[in-house]
């Protein structure tokens, strides 16, 4: 992986204000003029709002966001605590919740999840 024009790190804590926070790195970042903008906004959004409700991140923990442009590509990483269940794209997509992964699956060139000790990174790579 070549990284080519910009790199990004932002920690946060496992609440719901941190969605916004994240939105607003993302967009000060890329800048408003990027192509990816608006997709790459909407996935942090998703992943981040994962990691503040449904990971042991919750209550205050841990998440912190990356961006990377490489290989004509954004690449978005969303670390948290992890937890006992692994992320999966809901199968329901008229249901209440659980479209958020369906979103990163449909918008990004690919995704996936990796796990160790020390938690969990929920990835996704977006076309420039």
């Amino acid at each position: 992986m070549t990284v080519d024009k910009l790199s990004g790190s932002l920690e946060l804590v496992g609440t719901g204000a941190s969605v916004a926070v994240a939105r607003a790195f993302v967009r000060g970042t890329l800048g408003l003029g990027h192509p990816a903008l608006d997709d790459v906004t909407l996935l942090v959004s998703e992943l981040t709002t994962n990691a503040v409700l449904h990971s042991d991140s919750r209550d205050g923990g841990p998440v912190s966001i990356t961006l990377l442009e490489c290989d004509q590509a954004i690449r978005l990483t969303v670390r948290d605590a992890g937890s006992d269940s692994r992320p999966r794209v809901s199968g329901d997509l008229c249901g209440e919740g659980g479209r958020g992964l369906f979103l990163v699956e449909e918008i990004s060139q690919r995704w996936g999840v990796d796990e160790d000790e020390t938690g969990r990174v929920v990835w996704c790579e977006v076309k420039v």
